[in-house]
């Protein structure tokens, strides 16, 4: 199966799983759980979700226990873009070709809404059949990710940062934090949903490997900020620029940004090749990670 036949199966088991999981709209508080699905459902790349299948398929995951941790990553990512939109913050109207949450809803269920799936998220992560070791795992790497010293930190340092001059290593320590830290996470958590303990060579690799495509996600996403059209994007283009918020593109330049954003991906493929060196398990198991780095690379939206 190619990569976007793949990756269109796999949106589509996920968007199933989503609509079981979350609480029904019929159910009180019914607005609540409404916004909660307008949040999540029918719209979104699901790379956070595509990662933690593609990881699981290198120690043979079982689909259940990937389910529930796809969940609990895109649960927190609509989260905090639900959060990201309000008022409050990038006060914007339109994501994933639709109104934004508080603009559906209101800015009270709106915020509501992203407070119940950051809950929902952990909750989501107990329900899997995983030793518990394994789900204290999950349970930390998650919150980590999440919180101060990943994507609410990097959250925190952009908006102390309009208006300022960043150099390269503060600009990219902020994103490492603020997108990085998810997509990390996402990968990790893709080998924990295995029966057993993932080991530290492959923990160690995989690690590398997302580190670098959770930046050239970000350098790329600086890009089309720049290159592409609200239309296309799904989200308003030109924001940042218009908000006088650093980016990679401020700070290098299209041409420069490209060639960051390629020598990252060239890393996680490197990184790649070497797990497939570590085990015969790992032989040809690394192909949908490759597919996810270089889909990162070429994406127009």
């Amino acid at each position: 199966m190619d990569f976007k036949s793949w990756s269109a199966q796999r949106a589509a088991h996920f968007e199933l799983c989503a609509k079981k999981a979350l609480p029904p709209d019929n159910r009180l508080p019914w607005k609540l759980h409404e916004a909660m699905r307008y949040a999540v459902l029918d719209g979104g790349k699901r790379i956070r979700p595509l990662l933690a299948y593609a990881a699981g398929e290198l120690v043979g995951a079982k689909e259940e226990a990937l389910d529930h941790i796809a969940l609990s990553l895109e649960y927190i990512h609509s989260y905090s873009l639900v959060h990201d939109d309000m008022p409050c913050m990038d006060n914007d109207t339109l994501r994933r070709g639709k109104l934004t949450t508080h603009k559906k809803y209101g800015e009270a269920m709106g915020m509501l809404a992203g407070d119940a799936l950051q809950a929902q998220a952990f909750f989501e992560l107990t329900q899997t059949k995983l030793p518990g070791e394994q789900i204290a795992m999950l349970v930390k790497l998650l919150a980590a990710a999440a919180g101060s010293a990943g994507m609410c930190g990097g959250q925190a340092v952009d908006l102390l940062s309009v208006h300022q001059k960043l150099d390269l290593d503060t600009l990219t320590l902020m994103h490492r934090m603020k997108t990085g830290a998810m997509i990390r996470a996402s990968a990790l958590m893709g080998l924990y949903g295995a029966d057993q303990m993932p080991a530290a060579s492959l923990i160690g690799l995989v690690a590398q490997y997302a580190d670098a495509i959770g930046l050239a996600f970000q350098v790329i996403d600086d890009i089309l900020d720049v290159t592409a059209e609200t239309a296309v994007l799904g989200k308003t283009a030109g924001k940042d620029a218009a908000e006088d918020k650093p980016t990679f593109v401020s700070l290098l330049g299209l041409e420069q940004s490209r060639k960051m954003a390629q020598n990252e991906i060239s890393r996680a493929l490197e990184a790649l090749q070497t797990i497939e060196k570590l085990s015969k398990e790992y032989e040809g198991k690394t192909e949908r990670l490759a597919d996810i780095a270089n889909y990162i690379l070429s994406r127009d939206h």
